[in-house]
């Protein structure tokens, strides 16, 4: 637990994480001792700064680095892989709190190898974490090969680079008909008409609006029964404290304890950034697992029963017992043990809308930031109060008394859960293509779900833990006629679109709800049943028959702006005819769980150097993007000419105004139409 602990502690100061970085090259080489015995030859060198730590590591400190070979009856180990002891420093390491040895500059290890076969490669995998003052990176896919010839001996695969076994190089070629230089990217801003357009970066304003959601959140914890009889602890805690300590003492301390439980929440998000920094689009793999989802789906109807009432959901006493024990160190430990305490107990409310947040923002363009930033909303959110009620006791005065209003607080949050619920199990199911929850079917679910919650705001449904209701409260009629209000905005949503042939998407349920196509009724393949492909060859073959431009769109089936873009912008009047006229419209999903055939299951090089098998068609497209366009978020929009050879204007992303959208396409045209 300590390791683990210390390692995401220092991983969560890191101010580049979402960054590739690579800083160690491996070097590979041979050395013969005797026909059938060599030496494999290991070399690290190594960034300025940065480090590599030794074979042997104390339990608790950092990851070692780990050789592993794949066993094979053609050759044998001799003994255990050495290291050099040149440029191997043992100190005590400040971060993990004990004396490690590491490796700066360069760091050589060598294994001896006896062969007794004719010809074999001889296959392993290099893992090792490094560092340096203020960002930790942990590398686990760093395969080799080393081939053997009776007339050659033992020598490298490919000379001084660590090659992961079974590259295809041709593998672009093969799966698109493409290699990266057959493309020409414009790098011209977009004009149409005497207009420039350059895309605004959506990633400020996208992380802006999560740590506002996550703050929502947070002050939507604040009402809960395990947060707010939290607030006369804390006024209990600080009161005994200011007893001997001055003012100025007693505000910093306050301060502290709000900077300590925004601290706690954002070191939740500190291993996505890890997990983002080993494999840029592995994000995209997590939120749209299958099984991940399906996990989700029986933890928030887990969650939404205990807000009911049914049970209680708590963590071991033992860990809060801990915290609370530390709460009487003096000084500034004790204020954070008392922040730690009020994370810990608080859990069984903050862990479910922590759930929501958590996995909203993994589907996000932003990744593990945007992730940080709700968390950081939320931390706040619970921070700034406790901080306030720590600075001025008497505030508690003014506050209304715990009661009947906290449980209902937490009955609607089960509600709420238990809708949210569906989200997840609505994303495993499109991106297997279970055909089960389509959007019929998950409209009507929402319809029972709060048309409940709002028999149960005008108090017709109850719940274990509810107190008598005397009357209905003006507040309380007001919300259940605002609930009712959704559930007939949720039954509008079975309203045919006659333009589109679907059904009419609801606004406020773009990217939780299945697609509108998606349907028993009035299915279609394609969104607003525009003619389009799903596979690259086949769409390009047909763009150069009918001799029309290319709008190449990267999407996913659990893309929440893409639904928005595909339900509010394309069908408007100024953007239809682009789709029905003037493109040919190609959509691949990288989240598309369906198998590849056999053949184009293949190992292809990643943009930070390592390697990665291409298993389904999501790894496919996912691998495309990245390879050619250099990035990994969607909605991604790239205009192309017809022989998908020529990039017509710089891609955009996400663009929900829709004259900027309109500028877009129409600047594709201008450009394929300039002499």
């Amino acid at each position: 637990m300590k390791h683990h602990f210390s390692l995401i502690l220092f991983l969560v100061l890191s101010h580049s994480f979402a960054q590739i970085i690579n800083p160690v090259q491996w070097e590979l080489s041979v050395e013969s001792v005797s026909p059938k015995e060599f030496d494999l030859i290991f070399t690290a060198n190594i960034d300025e700064n940065w480090a590599i730590y030794a074979q042997e590591v104390e339990e608790g400190g950092p990851l070692p680095t780990v050789f592993t070979f794949e066993e094979s009856s053609s050759f044998e180990p001799i003994g255990l892989t050495s290291e050099d002891a040149t440029n191997k420093v043992t100190k005590y390491d400040p971060v993990f709190e004990m004396v490690v040895s590491k490796f700066y500059n360069q760091a050589q290890f060598r294994q001896r190898v006896s062969v007794s076969g004719s010809e074999f490669t001889l296959s392993g995998n290099i893992d090792y974490m490094t560092c340096d003052d203020t960002r930790c990176t942990y590398k686990p896919d760093n395969p080799f090969a080393f081939d053997y010839k009776p007339n050659q001996g033992l020598f490298v695969s490919e000379q001084s680079v660590i090659k992961p076994k079974n590259i295809t190089e041709n593998a672009n070629d093969i799966l698109y008909g493409l290699m990266p230089k057959d493309i020409l990217i414009s790098q011209a801003p977009c004009s149409s008409n005497g207009a420039v357009f350059v895309q605004d970066t959506t990633k400020t304003n996208s992380l802006w609006r999560i740590f506002c959601l996550g703050f929502l959140g947070g002050l939507l914890a604040l009402l809960t029964p395990c947060v707010f009889p939290m607030i006369p602890l804390t006024v209990s805690f600080f009161t005994k404290k200011a007893a001997d300590e001055s003012a100025k003492s007693g505000l910093i301390k306050a301060v502290l304890y709000g900077v300590f439980i925004v601290l706690v929440y954002l070191i939740l998000s500190a291993p996505f950034h890890l997990l983002d920094s080993v494999n840029p689009d592995i994000l995209n793999e997590i939120s749209t697992n299958v099984w991940l989802n399906i996990i989700f789906f029986v933890i928030f109807v887990f969650f939404a029963f205990s807000f009911f009432g049914y049970y209680e959901l708590t963590l071991p006493v033992s860990w809060t017992s801990i915290t609370s024990k530390g709460e009487g160190f003096g000084g500034i430990l004790g204020v954070f043990f008392m922040a730690l305490t009020l994370s810990i107990v608080s859990f069984s409310c903050t862990g479910p809308i922590l759930g929501s947040l958590l996995a909203g923002s993994l589907s996000s363009d932003g990744g593990a930031w945007q992730l940080t930033a709700g968390m950081a909303g939320f931390g706040l959110a619970l921070g700034l109060p406790f901080a306030l009620f720590a600075t001025f006791p008497n505030m508690l005065r003014a506050l209304p008394k715990s009661g009947g209003w906290l449980n209902t607080t937490k009955v609607i949050l089960g509600f709420l859960e238990l809708a949210l619920a569906f989200k997840f199990l609505s994303n495993a199911d499109l991106v297997e293509h279970w055909g089960i929850l389509k959007i019929e079917v998950f409209l009507s679910i929402w319809i029972i779900v709060f048309f409940g919650l709002a028999l149960y705001v005008f108090g017709k449904l109850k719940f274990p833990h509810d107190s008598p209701l005397q009357k209905i409260s003006f507040f309380r009629l007001s919300s259940g006629v605002l609930v009712f209000a959704f559930v007939v905005y949720l039954a509008s949503g079975f309203r045919v679109n006659e333009s589109t042939k679907t059904f009419t998407p609801l606004t406020l349920l773009s990217g939780l709800a299945p697609p509108v196509g998606y349907s028993f009724l009035y299915p279609n393949d394609c969104p607003n049943n525009f003619n389009c492909f799903k596979d690259l060859k086949e769409g390009v073959a047909y763009a150069q028959k009918v001799n029309k431009p290319i709008l190449l769109d990267f999407t996913g089936y659990a893309c929440v702006n893409c639904r928005k873009m595909e339900e509010h912008i394309w069908p408007k009047s100024s953007i239809k005819p682009y789709f029905e006229e003037d493109y040919v419209l190609i959509s691949l999903y990288v989240d598309d769980k369906k198998e590849l055939p056999e053949n184009q299951k293949l190992t292809v090089k990643r943009q930070d150097g390592g390697a990665r098998t291409l298993e389904n068609y999501g790894h496919k497209w996912a691998h495309f993007q990245t390879e050619f366009f250099q990035s990994n978020s969607q909605p991604f929009y790239v205009l192309m000419s017809s022989d998908a050879k020529t990039v017509l204007t710089p891609p955009v992303g996400y663009t929900p105004d829709e004259q900027e959208y309109e500028l877009f396409l129409n600047c594709g045209l201008e450009a394929l139409n300039m002499p």
